[in-house]
């Protein structure tokens, strides 16, 4: 520490005012870049007078400095019990601007806390937010403490990490300043940056002295520094700088070249290259740099004539490439096209059958059925009305995530019927150890709510009671009162049993019943249905009533057999029976039956011609 005693000089020198005292000391020096704050001591132990004499050594100081945003940037803080930024270092780039914000600072008179003083400097003063240059700059921070009093907190520990920080610190301390705690928070070598003043009328004196350390001497031109491109200095010290394209080695003396392609700001849109201390732009293949010497565009391989495509010719990164238009194939020449089978090259989507048509293709369906709107999709049986009850298994063998996919496989067949009161009529009726309707025929006059109400039915468990209800099927679903159509309207009757298991009850009275009553019986199996049992319930021939699944996972497949066995049923109102082979009127068998009753016919004729159309009595002419 060095205390300061002054000779009747010097005395003299302090009776000057102190703002021409530094002016008198030269011109003003040029620090190089800097970011300053002072800290000032505003607790009641400072008083009025010992505030403005301070408040007239800051404005003083600045008129010595060289002040603005690229060089010596300057904050101010004042502290009690609190603390106070009058402004920060980004704040002002003028020298006026700060004079006249210093002019108005009111004192806060409080206590004394220095420490909190100095971690809001080190937290906020010298933050980039408030105008403190990024540390990659290398520009030195400086922290001036004006204080007249001790400390009411601890200052060493936060002192030390703003030091860590790179912080330089100042304590001046001022008539009754504690010694030791201005010590504890200067920087190293004490006897440079530990001031004791005996009066506020002195502090100038530290002024002097510290406008002498800012300026020093031009140590660049005095010392060996070995900075290979430039020297700067600063403060005390001076420190190397790189030209442009290279940055500082890590003794920081040498220098290294830059790759300016890492650094991201190079703007190329495709490659960056580096040469000697620059860069170039390159493209990759198939592009070309365009005049603005970073931006590639494709280049147009088409447009030179040369491609010899039959159809289209398209650029790609390789060079030009030949496309056919739509509905035909690339030939293995790769310039030639051919027209596509469409049916083999797409996904034509076609429920029953494709045929390609020229540059496009067509559906069709099976005979008895149309197409639908969408082109690919055939319509459902609509050839006949038909009253379906469906006999649904939901004993315990079962199980609840196997029911739900039962309620689901009864739901595609309902997909392609026709669901109307005119229609097809559909009725649900569950059977475990007893037997529940789910829904009678009549109820439901569309698709969407017998889907619904099928998949709001519940798991019964327990038992498998068929017989049970077979017996209930022919009692009361196909009953008027259940919304089974009169007889005398001949529309079919079909019953779909779908079980998983043996029958606990005997099932040949009502299945034989349910066949004379003039149902037609299917039955469905999966995994442990018994064959005799299904066949004994279904309607003959068996091949085409009866269908099972091994597991309930795979009775999807049984879809197709019951759509080819159900809708042929449909067609019962029109005089063919279900079950009945229908046979082509060209074949054999159909023209023998045919000849033979024309033969009858005309013996009949000949026999009674009276019966001949338009018949007298009198031989036809």
């Amino acid at each position: 520490m060095r205390g300061l005693f002054w000779p009747l000089s010097l005395l003299l020198l302090s009776l000057q005012p102190w703002e021409i005292q530094l002016q008198s000391a030269g011109p003003r020096c040029y620090t190089g870049p800097l970011d300053l704050v002072f800290v000032i001591d505003s607790s009641r132990s400072v008083r009025p007078f010992e505030f403005e004499t301070m408040r007239q050594f800051l404005v003083g100081l600045l008129r010595s400095l060289d002040v603005g945003l690229n060089a010596t940037r300057v904050g101010v803080i004042q502290y009690s019990s609190q603390v106070q930024s009058v402004f920060p270092l980004g704040a002002f780039s003028r020298r006026e601007d700060m004079e006249r914000a210093i002019s108005a600072v009111v004192p806060l008179a409080q206590g004394t806390m220095t420490g909190l003083a100095i971690q809001y400097a080190m937290n906020v003063a010298f933050s980039e937010a408030e105008g403190a240059r990024p540390p990659e700059e290398r520009v030195p921070r400086v922290l001036v403490i004006v204080t007249d009093g001790r400390p009411q907190d601890r200052v060493a520990e936060v002192a030390a990490q703003a030091r860590a920080r790179g912080i330089e610190i100042y304590a001046v301390g001022v008539q009754r300043a504690d010694v030791g705690s201005l010590r504890a928070m200067a920087s190293p070598p004490l006897d440079q940056h530990v001031f004791l003043v005996e009066s506020f009328d002195l502090i100038q004196e530290f002024g002097l002295q510290f406008q002498g350390r800012l300026c020093g001497k031009d140590l660049c031109a005095e010392w060996g520094h070995g900075c290979q491109h430039q020297c700067v200095n600063a403060p005390g010290t001076f420190y190397c700088t790189c030209n442009s394209g290279y940055k500082l080695a890590p003794d920081n003396k040498n220098c290294l070249a830059m790759d300016l392609c890492a650094e991201g700001t190079h703007g190329c849109e495709h490659l960056c290259v580096n040469s000697l201390d620059s860069y170039f732009c390159r493209c990759r293949a198939g592009f070309a740099l365009q005049q603005d010497q970073k931006s590639c565009r494709a280049i147009d391989y088409c447009s030179f004539g040369n491609h010899s495509c039959q159809h289209e010719c398209v650029n790609t990164l390789e060079g030009p490439q030949c496309i056919c238009r739509e509905g035909h194939d690339l030939l293995p020449d790769g310039r030639s096209c051919r027209v596509r089978d469409f049916c083999n090259g797409v996904d034509h989507g076609c429920e029953f059958q494709c045929v390609s048509e020229g540059l496009s293709f067509r559906c069709l369906c099976p005979e008895g059925r149309r197409l639908q709107a969408d082109g690919k999709s055939c319509d459902r049986c609509r050839e006949g009305h038909v009253d379906l009850v469906l006999l649904v298994d939901g004993s315990k063998s079962v199980r609840p995530q196997n029911f739900e996919l039962v309620k689901r496989f009864v739901n595609q067949i309902v997909d392609f019927l026709d669901v109307s009161p005119e229609g097809t009529r559909i009725g649900l009726v569950q059977f475990s150890s007893r037997v529940r309707t789910e829904f009678p025929l009549g109820r439901y006059g569309t698709a969407a709510e017998v889907k619904q109400a099928v998949l709001a039915v519940e798991y019964m468990e327990r038992g498998t009671m068929t017989g049970l209800a077979l017996r209930h099927m022919v009692e009361h679903s196909f009953s008027e009162a259940q919304g089974a159509r009169p007889r005398d309207l001949n529309v079919p009757r079909v019953g779909l049993v779908f079980t998983d298991g043996r029958s606990q009850d005997d099932i040949s009275v009502w299945a034989a019943r349910a066949k004379e009553e003039g149902i037609v019986m299917y039955a469905v199996g999966v995994g442990k249905a018994v064959e005799e049992e299904l066949r004994e319930i279904a309607s003959e021939p068996s091949e085409l009533h009866v269908s099972y699944a091994p597991d309930f996972s795979t009775m999807t497949h049984l879809l197709e057999n019951l759509k080819g066995s159900i809708c042929p049923v449909l067609l019962a109102e029109e005089g063919i029976s279900a079950g009945t082979e229908l046979r082509s009127p060209c074949e054999c068998e159909s023209l023998v039956e045919f000849q033979g009753r024309t033969l009858g016919a005309l013996e009949s004729l000949t026999r009674n011609p009276d019966r001949a159309p338009g018949g007298t009595g009198e031989p036809a002419d």
